[in-house]
């Protein structure tokens, strides 16, 4: 099994069990994390374990599932849908694993608008509410 392979295995246990102690070992320490809903690009792993925590509790509450992937040496793209509050979400996870299997690049695409801003009302309030977490802005 390859480094990609490995770190996908475990993102996709992690998807459907969250664990954020678990995804802190996935991501890598340099790792980075572009939302569609933050402007700049956010550093680090405790950043991006809390970007993915977030999205997780938010996404996860509307019957989340992966329904494509697409696999190519370290770079993986995953097309998920779900539903937020009777609003279809349809989305893209872009990741890009090291030579040791963890996250080091993850990017988020997200349609319709209606659900961009559905994601983003809700992102942001996990964000402002979980006190275990780095204290970050949902927009910048």
């Amino acid at each position: 099994m390859t480094p990609t392979e490995q770190g996908l295995a475990e993102w996709h246990a992690l998807a459907t069990a969250p664990d954020p102690e678990r995804l802190g070992q996935l991501v890598a320490e340099d790792a980075v994390f572009h939302s569609p809903v933050v402007h700049t690009p956010q550093q680090g792993r405790a950043l991006v374990v809390a970007y993915l925590s977030a999205a997780a509790a938010t996404l996860g509450r509307g019957e989340f599932r992966y329904v494509r992937e697409v696999v190519d040496g370290e770079n993986a793209v995953l097309e998920f849908t779900c539903t937020l509050d009777d609003i279809h979400v349809n989305g893209i996870d872009m990741i890009t694993f090291d030579s040791g299997g963890k996250i080091k690049d993850f990017k988020v695409m997200i349609r319709p608008l209606k659900a961009v801003n559905k994601v983003w009302e809700v992102m942001a309030a996990q964000l402002g509410r979980d006190s275990s977490q780095p204290k970050v802005s949902a927009r910048k």
